[in-house]
């Protein structure tokens, strides 16, 4: 029987997020990918690709793996109790319970974080505690049956190692080999500590918008 993976996809998702460890699971033999969100309606990413659900809340079986991505979309859902509603129900069957970058706060918002450890987005680590949870700068962390990815990219990262974790080191490496996934980036600006004072500022002015909506909503939730 394949393994059945199943992401939350919502408006203002991240494509990255989304389609890094997409491309990873369906490259990967004897695996099901299915895109869940409320509707079967498209859904658009923040950067105006659109994806399709094809399946709902009310028909998603119950899945092997849950994948939460994130994006600022995820500011919505962390006050969304049909959207938490579920999370918590594919949790509670789950294999293994999943997330890419700021989609870890939508696992925090669920209840799913306390005393865990998690990873996220750089500029997004210090919500984590909000969450009971214990925040680690890493690409990917495993706790338990729990297993965060970093920002972004980290979600090709993340895919082989729950590939790894389901179906050997050897499939994982050979989705690998398949992908041509040997990263050799031109810049070494990929993490705050390795970027300079001024790609940092930078960097921290272009996500300002997101995160000042989110310091509010969990200010609003903390009282």
């Amino acid at each position: 029987m394949a393994i059945s993976i199943g992401f939350l996809i919502f408006p203002q998702i991240q494509q990255l997020d989304l389609t890094g460890p997409y491309e990873v699971f369906t490259a990967a033999a004897g695996t099901r990918v299915d895109l869940v969100w409320k509707t079967r309606e498209p859904v658009i990413s923040s950067t105006g690709l659109a994806f399709q659900p094809n399946a709902t809340f009310a028909d998603s079986p119950q899945h092997d793996v849950f994948c939460i991505p994130g994006g600022a979309g995820v500011n919505a859902l962390l006050e969304d109790e049909a959207v938490l509603d579920f999370v918590r129900r594919q949790a509670a069957g789950a294999r293994l319970v999943t997330s890419v970058c700021t989609g870890s706060l939508v696992l925090g918002s669920a209840g799913l974080l306390q005393g865990r450890k998690a990873a996220t987005h750089w500029y997004a680590m210090d919500f984590l505690q909000a969450f009971g949870a214990e925040p680690v700068a890493e690409r990917v962390v495993r706790d338990g049956n729990l297993i965060t990815a970093g920002g972004i990219t980290s979600g090709i990262d993340f895919g082989l190692a729950v590939i790894a974790e389901l179906l050997g080191a050897e499939e994982a490496e050979t989705v690998q080999l398949a992908l041509e996934y040997a990263p050799a980036p031109p810049f070494s600006s990929g993490t705050p500590d390795a970027a300079s004072a001024t790609v940092l500022a930078a960097a921290r002015q272009r996500l300002s918008g997101s995160r000042q909506q989110r310091e509010a909503i969990l200010a609003r939730m903390a009282s």
